[in-house]
């Protein structure tokens, strides 16, 4: 069997920065470079989903490779929403594992500040089907996941407090992440009471703007944090063919390939790094993958079992609530903060943790990716 690992890793800080997506994206890949001890790399896989509408740059995979002096070795920019990080993860990882390269350096970075809301929003909402009857009718990100969080409350009994104790959590985590967007302190009062953004979602409940890069190099054998599984899913991006709303198929699907193939289950799994790209995103997502029971994610959260001390720490890193979210960073990013934490060197450190999980969704449910890792030795 084919040993696959993650050697080196490399990420700027998140929010709004004056850099180039270029020089973002350089500087994460010289740093996963440096602490892979400069290996020779085969190919480079990069995720990004809006370089071309926000950024107005494209070629990202030959940019990187000509920048960085690799010659001619293959590149690719990879695009799936905010999965696209995971996505190119997975890719060059089954191609390591299959014996057509030894080392490939996997960036994802995303340039989204500097303009105005409604250009932002226009670029983000190209991941949606925009030839359906739901972009027709203007619904949105926030729109969608504040129906799914409504429908949630009245299914399961749970309170817009639970969904404001996420977003509370992951600023608790991201005040120690050096590299996260938000790292001031704030009360669960202030976040029910922050701007409304779509009923029942404030602002804290939902993902910021965010610059960033990340990256990590990987490499065939076990001389760094083993890359045990990948698993990838799709699922509709139209709401009006979704038979459950709270049931997000892709993440569910990708996590049980994930589980399958590493031959484990979600009771082995120590610290945990999902999308929520909304506070009701991660509740969902802790039940897909098989944490918690369906509809018992918000007690979870009011028991304290996502975090130290409880079942299994969420979003160590902050989560994309707190740390940020450049779209195409992002999948790397939860790598980085998985790998960090199985190496004993994490920013909000788990005790002795073996196994890491970290969950990359794009769209509406259109992709997810799982992934999971295991400390060198374990």
């Amino acid at each position: 069997m084919t040993n696959v690992s993650v050697v080196g890793r490399g990420i700027t800080k998140f929010g709004k920065k004056k850099d180039s997506i270029k020089s973002m994206l350089i500087d994460a890949c010289k740093d996963a470079l440096v602490e892979a001890d400069r290996p020779r790399v085969d190919a480079v896989f990069v995720g990004n989903f809006a370089s071309g509408s926000l950024a107005n740059q494209e070629i990202l995979g030959s940019i990187v490779t000509n920048e960085l002096g690799l010659g001619n070795v293959p590149s690719i920019k990879m695009e799936g929403a905010c999965a696209s990080g995971g996505l190119a993860f997975r890719q060059a990882y089954q191609l390591v594992k299959a014996g057509e390269y030894d080392n490939v350096l996997v960036a994802g970075a995303e340039k989204m500040t500097g303009f105005d809301t409604e250009t932002v929003t226009k670029a983000i909402n190209h991941a949606m089907d925009n030839e359906s009857n739901e972009s027709a009718s203007g619904l949105t990100f926030p729109g969608f996941f504040g129906v799914l969080a409504n429908r949630y409350i009245h299914e399961y009994g749970a309170k817009k407090e639970h969904l404001a104790m996420v977003a509370l959590k992951n600023r608790e985590y991201a005040i120690n992440n050096p590299i996260a967007q938000f790292t001031t302190p704030v009360e669960l009062e202030e976040i029910l009471n922050a701007k409304p953004i779509t009923d029942p979602l404030g602002l804290f409940d939902c993902s910021p703007i965010s610059d960033g890069a990340a990256a990590v190099m990987i490499q065939r054998g076990a001389n760094g944090v083993e890359i045990l599984s990948s698993g990838q899913a799709s699922g509709t991006p139209l709401m009006q063919e979704v038979d459950d709303l709270l049931h997000m198929s892709a993440t569910y699907s990708s996590g049980k390939r994930a589980y399958e193939a590493a031959g484990i289950g979600p009771e082995d799994v120590d610290v945990v790094e999902v999308h929520d790209c909304f506070s009701m995103t991660e509740i969902i997502a802790i039940e897909e993958l098989g944490f918690f029971e369906k509809g018992k994610g918000w007690e979870a959260l009011e028991n304290g079992l996502t975090k130290h001390g409880g079942l299994v720490p969420v979003n160590t890193s902050g989560g994309l609530l707190s740390k940020g979210h450049p779209i195409g960073a992002t999948g790397i990013a939860q790598i980085i903060q998985i790998v960090d934490q199985l190496n004993g060197s994490a920013a909000n450190q788990v005790e002795n943790p073996k196994i890491g999980l970290a969950q990359n969704l794009g769209g509406t449910g259109a992709y997810s990716t799982v992934h999971l890792l295991r400390r060198k030795g374990a």
